[in-house]
């Protein structure tokens, strides 16, 4: 098999893991496995994180209507304005808000020092099936329960920021999923399963993107035509990917809870378990 090819699949897993609470961690020390790009060390750690800038794509184009606060009104020349909506710009701060807690961390080293610790398998397993259970409990004690916001708009600074130190439990334990881990957070705290998830999809833009553009630019933008095709292969499969599985999770979880998603991770968690404790 080719790298290109490679490149692809990883891709697509990232398209789909990304944006489902299963886990893309997880998932990718199994594909690294069975499927390893023959590629330098430098470079597989910065693609396997820049691959995520394809995911962050589709959200912007899915989410356009909701996250782009400018628009221009009237048919050009002097009558055209450009008008803003708050209602945007309010969720916009309320992401800024969600992501403080993450700006710390990574600005403290807390991130390098976490992954040093627990980026292995038998951490990755044990994140995965937690969550796996919280994911159920949670789901559980929901059922019957009014949601206390049901919409972005009704999501309050406080509520992102509980949201924001959520995401912190992803940063800090590989595996846990970020999108897995603010979603639980969101639950707990009585949003809804939409916004929970409009809101985690939102969220991800400023973090994955700052993420990325990190790990791009300690790499250098110094790569051979090979490594450009594998990384931008990766990029365009992730998109597309993500487009469908963005789309079938908000209207998957218009009708079901997130719980078949909470017994998936417990089983990949038991999988990676046994596989890596087997060796």
């Amino acid at each position: 098999m080719t790298e290109l090819v490679k490149a692809i699949i990883f891709g697509i897993i990232e398209g789909i893991t990304e944006w489902l609470p299963v886990s893309s961690t997880g998932h990718m020390i199994l594909l690294d496995e069975f499927l390893t790009l023959h590629v330098s060390p430098q470079f597989k750690e910065m693609f396997l994180v820049v691959v995520q800038l394809g995911a962050i794509f589709a959200v912007i184009v899915l989410f356009w209507d909701k996250i782009w606060p400018f628009a221009r009104e009237g048919h050009g020349g002097a009558a055209a304005r450009i008008s803003i909506r708050t209602d945007i710009l309010t969720n916009w701060v309320k992401i800024a808000a969600a992501c403080f807690p993450a700006v710390i961390f990574v600005v403290l080293g807390l991130d390098e020092i976490c992954d040093a610790l627990f980026y292995n398998p038998v951490c990755v397993s044990v994140a995965l099936i937690v969550f796996g259970v919280a994911f159920i409990a949670v789901e559980r004690r929901n059922a019957g329960r009014a949601a206390v916001a049901a919409t972005l708009q009704e999501i309050t600074y406080p509520m992102a920021v509980l949201i924001g130190l959520f995401q912190l439990i992803a940063a800090a334990f590989p595996g846990t999923s970020r999108s897995g881990a603010t979603i639980v957070g969101a639950l707990l705290i009585g949003v809804s399963r939409t916004a929970a998830s409009e809101f985690t999809f939102i969220l991800a833009i400023p973090v994955m993107f700052g993420a990325s553009l990190l790990k791009l630019t300690d790499f250098g933008f110094a790569m051979t035509r090979e490594e450009w095709t594998l990384l931008a292969a990766g990029m365009v499969s992730a998109f597309l990917v993500s487009v469908a599985v963005i789309r079938f999770l908000l209207g998957y979880i218009r009708r079901h809870d997130f719980k078949v998603f909470g017994w998936y991770r417990i089983v990949l968690g038991a999988v990676v378990l046994a596989y890596f404790g087997l060796r």
